[in-house]
């Protein structure tokens, strides 16, 4: 299964991943010492803001740099001392995917799952070019953890991982409901206080039960949200009576009724709301995805929207 020619938005694979590289530079995700990210408040100003910490002093010896001697110790033990510093220790960036049969559906220019792996692997491109330790959990049908290292491989281990889970998905089946608590909980047990955990899920994701687990990962880490969706999570097209079936079980909807299509848009738009709420909670970035509009062109947008002042 996890050989099968890839089909255009439908699924992704393994070289498509790998290639969204070259495309980190078209969006400013990240800080730069010439350019400044409007979401990096949250990102490197925190860590690389001080640059190196201060380690402890020895005895002076050749070849030391003498701008770093410490002219205290030196003074008080008539022998010449050295500061000693070590650069901070880079942060992890731990990336949470969602790929269940949730996501495999698409209206748009490609499936949402399809989306949601394009997004993982920008992120993850663009956190390696910062020098950050990668890792991350892909959660669907099974969970997936590759834990964070400083390396290429372990990217490409998380952009295996996350081809081969979309590969697997179907339209048969139903997608777990607790796996994003579960998948939280998990990143809960492994990341350090100042970490960057980013989460991208389907928008439909966000029950009470992973909200908690978002409030209490957001205590001693950095959060960046994707939820994602479709033009068809909001809005019912006026398209007449459709069926779905799903397991035996049949649906039919008149979508010719007007308080359906209504009621259906008001669930669609408490959804958005809900992300947006938590978001302002937390105090964390919100960049919703829609299939409808190409990856990086959204992304570009939520930061020029996130420019003007705004503090992350």
């Amino acid at each position: 299964m996890h050989n099968q020619p890839t089909q255009p938005g439908v699924r992704v694979n393994l070289a498509e991943l790998i290639e969204i590289r070259h495309r980190v530079r078209e969006v400013q995700l990240f800080s730069t010492p010439a350019k400044r990210s409007p979401l990096i408040g949250l990102h490197h100003s925190k860590l690389r803001g001080r640059g190196v910490d201060f380690d402890q002093v020895r005895v002076y010896q050749a070849g030391d740099d003498v701008r770093t001697i410490d002219w205290r110790v030196t003074a008080r033990t008539q022998e010449p001392h050295t500061k000693l510093f070590h650069e901070e220790r880079e942060r992890p960036t731990y990336i949470l995917v969602e790929q269940s049969q949730r996501l495999f559906f698409g209206s748009g220019l490609m499936f949402k799952s399809v989306l949601a792996a394009q997004a993982a692997s920008l992120i993850g491109w663009a956190a390696l070019g910062h020098n950050d330790r990668i890792g991350g959990l892909v959660f669907g049908q099974e969970q997936h953890e590759i834990k964070p290292r400083r390396s290429k491989q372990s990217l490409l281990q998380l952009l295996n991982r996350l081809a081969r889970a979309n590969q697997a998905l179907s339209g048969d089946g139903r997608a777990s409901q607790d796996s994003f608590s579960l998948a939280l909980r998990r990143a809960r047990e492994v990341l350090r206080p100042g970490s960057l955990a980013v989460i991208i899920c389907d928008e439909r994701t966000l029950s009470d039960s992973s909200e908690q687990q978002l409030t209490l990962l957001a205590r001693h880490t950095d959060l960046l949200l994707l939820p994602i969706s479709d033009p068809l999570d909001h809005a019912l097209p006026a398209a007449g009576l459709l069926r779905f079936a799903e397991r035996g079980a049949q649906l039919e909807l008149d979508t010719h009724d007007a308080s359906l299509r209504q009621a259906y848009r008001a669930q669609g738009e408490a959804r958005q709301a809900r992300w947006q709420r938590l978001a302002q909670k937390l105090g964390v970035p919100l960049l919703a995805l829609s299939t409808q509009r190409e990856m990086i062109e959204q992304l570009r947008d939520h930061l020029n929207a996130q420019r003007p002042g705004k503090r992350l």
